[in-house]
């Protein structure tokens, strides 16, 4: 598979480091721990393969549509490499690889437009378009394919090279999707890298990357842009979400309840743009609190390989432990857990699916991204009221509305202030769509034809008319 340079000398064993299953707390597997000073070699030779890529747009156009097949015929041994160091429930890890494959083809026939000004003046003006150069593309743990995919497809597909740097918590499924992938594509046009810090800090300033793309925290975010500048690498950033679940007071509960729930604890809570704090009418609190703290109460919770498992693990030890405290101090500061609360007894990295209600709103548990399987319901008076709560926070990815009302619930939606706002659903996105945050929840667009203009730039043509 494309890797660094000690995997391609004979003999040679890089270090390595430990691959934890969630589900059991234990290592199962080690991966290479590359180090940043192998990095010069991984990048020269992107850089040299970028050449060719560039050259030929309708040889890249039926790679990709190759690589989407070969992600599907791989997909089973992915799913459950993918399970088992992510702890996600199995049918979610196909999900994710049929949206890795989906990704591949929608940007395989996604290509840039030439464009002619004309402007009075006796010169043809011509905007066409280059690729950037090898590319960068770190990747967080909760959807470590579908997320690498986000990255690479519209990269590669625009001429651009890519070196793939996952998560260390989550580092196996995407070296062996960069092995099926290596069988379809040119040598060094997508590389997967391993290892922990600084090798990321490394590959995002190194000079020879010319646009750095980061999923993750909003420090780590910060860190990366810094990074990038000592080059002027382009970058696109998409950091956290505290996304605010605004309901109406015409909302039915029991019809909109388990969509309510599950956008807030799909992967189990590990999700940027999940609903991580629900706003509800003061006369309707109580039963939004009890609907979905019997839905907490009675979903089945185990091993994502278990095919019974609705709800897996939170995938590391140290956010189950940020999980946790953030949840012991919501209730020390006078929160009631109507759900959960708790780490369950057992191995593995699990915490009850938890609903808190009496939350102090200046609670950390409403003010931070929690990114695990709690969820705050908080009550309000009048509507202003609500979306000024919604909006009072340094986040701002995404949000819903949920009412009977469609105009009035998108007329709050328009009041919101993040990038993507649902009405009677949250989280859903299309592969044409943009999406990009604000405030601390981002820098640049991702998706859809953004996406794949965020990984050229304009170069234009003059040509007078006449000799």
């Amino acid at each position: 598979m494309p890797a660094s340079e000690p995997d391609r000398v004979p003999g040679h064993r890089a270090a390595r480091f430990p691959v934890v299953d969630p589900a059991t707390g234990k290592t199962f597997d080690e991966a290479p721990d590359q180090q940043p000073d192998e990095l010069d070699s991984v990048v020269d030779r992107a850089r040299r393969a970028w050449h060719g890529w560039r050259a030929d747009p309708a040889a890249r156009t039926t790679a990709l549509r190759v690589a989407a097949d070969a992600v599907e015929a791989a997909g089973e041994d992915l799913a459950r490499l993918l399970t088992r160091e992510q702890g996600k429930p199995l049918t979610e890890s196909y999900a994710e690889i049929a949206r890795t494959a989906a990704r591949l083809r929608y940007f395989a026939d996604l290509a840039p437009r030439t464009r002619r000004i004309t402007d009075g003046r006796p010169v043809d003006s011509e905007i066409r378009w280059r690729s950037l150069g090898p590319v960068a593309a770190i990747v967080p743990w909760n959807f470590p394919l579908q997320l690498a995919a986000a990255k690479f497809a519209p990269a590669l597909a625009a001429g651009n090279t890519v070196i793939l740097k996952p998560s260390p918590f989550t580092p196996l499924a995407t070296r062996l999707l960069g092995s099926v992938l290596a069988t379809v594509l040119p040598e060094d046009v997508l590389t997967v890298v391993t290892g922990r810090e600084p090798l990321g800090a490394r590959l995002a300033s190194h000079p020879g990357i010319r646009h750095v793309t980061f999923t993750g925290s909003v420090p780590t975010g910060r860190t990366v842009a810094e990074a990038a500048a000592a080059s002027l690498a382009r970058v696109t950033l998409e950091l956290g979400g505290n996304d605010a679940a605004v309901l109406l007071d015409d909302v039915e509960v029991d019809r909109i309840a388990d969509r309510l729930f599950w956008a807030a604890f799909r992967n189990c809570g590990q999700v940027c743009m999940a609903v991580k704090r629900v706003y509800a009418p003061a006369r309707l609190h109580a039963q939004v609190v009890e609907a979905l703290a019997e839905r907490a109460r009675t979903v089945a919770v185990g091993p994502g390989l278990d095919p019974d498992t609705r709800l897996g693990p939170v995938n590391n030890a140290p956010q189950l432990a940020r999980v946790e405290q953030i949840t012991r101090r919501a209730l020390a500061d006078g929160a009631r857990a109507a759900a959960g609360g708790h780490r369950p007894a057992g191995r593995g990295n699990f915490f009850a699916p938890t609903i808190l209600t009496d939350v102090p709103p200046d609670s950390p548990v409403v003010t931070e991204e929690q990114f695990g399987p709690v969820l705050p319901v908080l009550p309000y008076r009048s509507l202003d009221e609500a979306v000024d709560a919604a909006n009072g926070t340094g986040f701002g990815l995404g949000g819903s509305v949920w009412g009977t009302d469609l105009d009035r619930a998108e007329a709050v939606a328009d009041r919101l202030e993040c990038g993507t706002a649902w009405i009677n659903h949250h989280a859903e996105l299309s592969l044409a769509q943009p999406f990009a945050g604000v405030k601390d929840s981002g820098v640049g667009v991702a998706g859809g034809a953004w996406g794949l203009y965020g990984n050229l730039r304009p170069f234009v043509v003059h040509r007078p008319q006449e000799v």
